[in-house]
């Protein structure tokens, strides 16, 4: 029997999309996020790479140092993920709004 191929993890292209956006280096970037300098840039290089994961946690601190939900990182489709991204530049009364008018639209 055939295995099926593991699903890649959107992590590492996200995490780059958001560091590169946000003009930061990885090493500063893994700083900001609270890890040692010496072993900073080379952490994010491999999250970045997908040999290594963060926990959810370290990746919960990096999104908030690259001022992104962390769902971001998580999204397996594009336009979900720009859809994350846009919905977070919303203030609370705007993102209300937009939900409510997705509730009246016909399924």
């Amino acid at each position: 029997m055939k295995q099926a191929q593991p699903i890649p993890l959107p992590l590492p292209k996200r995490l780059r999309e958001a560091r590169e956006r946000a003009g930061i280096s990885q090493m500063n970037l893994g700083i900001k996020a609270g890890m040692d300098p010496s072993s900073a840039s080379s952490r994010i290089n491999h999250y970045e790479q997908g040999r290594h994961a963060p926990d959810f946690q370290i990746a919960a601190q990096l999104a908030t140092c690259l001022s992104v939900p962390v769902t971001y990182f998580y999204a397996t489709d594009d336009r979900v993920a720009e859809l994350i991204l846009r919905f977070a530049t919303l203030n609370a009364s705007e993102q209300k709004k937009l939900l409510v008018s997705l509730e009246k639209k016909p399924g």
